[in-house]
């Protein structure tokens, strides 16, 4: 007997969705138990690798071990898709596995610099203070958009995504080291602005990973921050193409969303008596 599946099938005269049996497909073969969570696979490898960073001299994994979570973040979404195997499971486990991995980086970046400018006689030693202060806020803002997308009834599309402010951080430490800066200024104004583009009511249009939908091109991104890290020549200018993107979009988003608002403001007074 041809094997059965139950399907939603909407009606047009009532638009509610209402249960239909039908037959399933004959060249449609049942997936075992591996290949159905495939996508969860990944999400879950994206974050075990981390413990390399609690080691001794654990820090100097921090930039490959971004590019790893970058990578791995973006396969159990690309798996999810081709092989048609989403779920509310594995979409919870996704925000589950980005919370844990991109607070890991931040709180670690925020602790190193605040033991490496504490270590030095000179300088600005209270930049690590600040730099650790700032990566906290930044947590709690990560978190709070992560908890606020596990509510399905919440807006999607909006504010920055958190592996953003992952790659801002990668950039920042990357061009620093090469330019022979010291990264701490540049990682507590990354940290702030994340903080609030996170949480922003509203869309940012023009972010580079953001326009990426194929496959083909997330794996270019993936391509290019590779190339970032191993040509050190180019990095600036992938760098400067990210936050360039990055301020575009914030600027005009939050130019609409102020215009929207304010206008739809200006016509409630203007309908009132």
């Amino acid at each position: 007997m041809p094997r059965r599946k139950v399907v939603w099938a909407s009606s047009h005269s009532e638009g509610t969705p209402k249960l239909s049996m039908q037959d399933s497909p004959k060249n449609d073969p049942p997936r075992n138990v591996v290949v159905r969570n495939l996508a969860n696979i990944a999400s879950i490898l994206g974050v075990l690798p981390l413990c390399l960073l609690f080691g001794e001299h654990g820090y100097q994994y921090l930039l490959p071990l971004i590019l790893y979570n970058n990578v791995m973040d973006d396969l159990d979404g690309v798996l999810a898709a081709k092989l048609n195997i989403r779920s509310d499971l594995g979409a919870l486990l996704d925000n589950i596995c980005d919370a844990i991995v991109h607070a890991v980086f931040v709180m670690v970046v925020g602790m190193h610099y605040l033991q490496e400018m504490g270590a030095q006689e000179a300088g600005y030693p209270y930049l690590g203070s600040i730099c650790l202060a700032s990566s906290l806020v930044a947590t709690v803002a990560m978190i709070v958009r992560v908890a606020t997308r596990i509510n399905p009834t919440s807006a999607t599309g909006t504010g920055s995504p958190t592996n953003e402010l992952i790659r801002h951080l990668f950039f920042v430490l990357l061009v620093t080291q090469i330019a022979g800066y010291n990264p701490t200024p540049y990682l507590i104004a990354v940290f702030l602005l994340h903080s609030v583009s996170m949480l922003a009511p509203f869309k940012m249009p023009y972010m580079i990973r953001s326009l990426t939908k194929s496959a083909t091109l997330i794996g270019i991104v993936n391509v290019v921050l590779l190339v970032a890290w191993l040509l050190p020549s180019t990095a600036p200018f992938i760098a400067a193409a990210f936050v360039v993107t990055y301020l575009a979009s914030l600027a005009t988003g939050g130019f609409l969303w102020l215009r929207e608002n304010c206008s739809g403001q200006a016509g409630g007074l203007d309908r009132s008596p």
